[in-house]
């Protein structure tokens, strides 16, 4: 064998075995590409899309400490404190008949001790968690539990221009831009526990006034209009109890002059009734001034004409109740002005300490109330 065969052959034998082994060689899988969160900026800041889908979500909510004084506070004292945790899910997606939205909005009071007043109320005393709001939108039809437009008052707290804003309703709202126009089903349930019929016959025990409490499982009916013309926005609303057969109308009209915002308000009542129950009739004014980019001080004043009568009596049942008797307003007039001040302190935290004085004709009512609030906010 010469050297020329020997080196042919060496070759072919390596040959050979180089692509035996290639053809055993395991391959490595490259690596699943990675899906990061992707911001979604189509219904404004703080959304993301949810991996995978095309559903946009937004998380947000606050923490709240409050100190509350004057009327109306529960137990002996006449102040109490209380915290509030608030957490919201928003989620919202475009689809061939509209934006739809998923809302869900879970609260939290929690007061000294245990236990107090029912969580699902409005009122601040007694803990609990509860849904606050829950809510699905499409275009422009809303059905769920959330605030009505009577929760569109004016941006001070010395007004007082609803009795109730929050029901389970069906609302439908046409949306122009600069005008919309709107009406809605609200399920009344639990909104006129506090009405009582008087029937002018004292009970000769507890020495009472005899009455029947109300009725308190109907609907209503809000129809709204209003609309935006520059600095200047307007939103006339009108509400129909059936339970009481009472009904209410409300304006509120807002324009920027000068160094902040003017805010006036009328509210008109045919007789206590789901929506209104304070007056048969009150306006309200303030000025909200934006002293700096952080402080807004707003003082504003309310006059009520012919107050709602509140007594306790006694039911058919025998019991003693107390609330507002829906047979007719009285004729006392009250008043209440004040100052709200708003400071942010830092971006996500603010306070607010309000301060007003109430005083009622013909009544030992007249007295300071206001609340002083620390609020952290995301």
């Amino acid at each position: 064998m010469n050297i020329k065969s020997l080196l042919i052959g060496s070759a072919a034998a390596l040959a050979a075995v180089s692509g035996a082994k290639a053809a055993d060689a395991i391959v490595a899988a490259e690596p699943e590409p990675l899906e990061y969160v992707r911001v979604c900026d189509a219904f404004g800041t703080g959304f993301f899309y949810i991996p995978g889908t095309e559903t946009c979500l937004k998380f947000g909510g606050y923490v709240r400490f409050q100190t509350e004084f004057g009327r109306d506070r529960s137990g002996t004292s006449d102040w109490d404190s209380f915290t509030r945790a608030q957490f919201e899910v928003d989620t919202r997606t475009d689809t061939e008949l509209g934006a739809l939205r998923g809302f869900i909005g879970f609260r939290g009071n929690a007061d000294s001790g245990v236990g107090g007043a029912t969580a699902g109320t409005s009122g601040n005393q007694g803990s609990g968690v509860f849904v606050d709001q829950a809510f699905i939108e499409l275009g422009g039809l809303k059905v769920g539990k959330f605030y009505s437009w009577w929760d569109d008052g004016l941006s001070g707290e010395a007004d007082v221009l609803s009795t109730n804003a929050l029901f389970n309703s069906i609302r439908y709202t046409y949306d122009a831009g600069s005008f919309w126009a709107g009406i809605s089903v609200d399920e009344l349930e639990g909104t006129n526990a506090g009405f009582v019929t008087a029937t002018g016959v004292i009970d000769p025990v507890t020495g009472l006034e005899i009455g029947t409490q109300e009725a308190d499982n109907n609907v209503g009916i809000t129809g709204g209009i209003g609309g935006n013309f520059g600095g200047a926005a307007l939103q006339l609303i009108g509400s129909y109890d059936v339970d009481q057969e009472e009904g209410a109308v409300r304006l509120i009209a807002t324009a920027e002059i000068g160094p902040g915002t003017l805010g006036l308000a009328g509210v008109w009542a045919s007789g206590a009734n789901a929506y209104y129950a304070e007056s048969e009739w009150a306006v309200a004014a303030e000025y909200a001034i934006k002293a700096t980019d952080r402080l807004t001080i707003t003082p504003g004043a309310q006059w009520f004409g012919n107050v709602a009568n509140r007594a306790t009596i006694v039911t058919a049942g025998g019991d003693e109740f107390s609330g507002i008797i829906t047979n007719d307003f009285s004729n006392r007039d009250a008043w209440q002005a004040g100052i709200t001040v708003d400071y942010k302190i830092t971006e996500g935290l603010s306070t607010k300490v309000a301060v007003n004085y109430y005083d009622e004709d013909g009544a030992d009512t007249d007295q300071w109330n206001g609340f002083v609030r620390l609020q952290r906010s995301f």
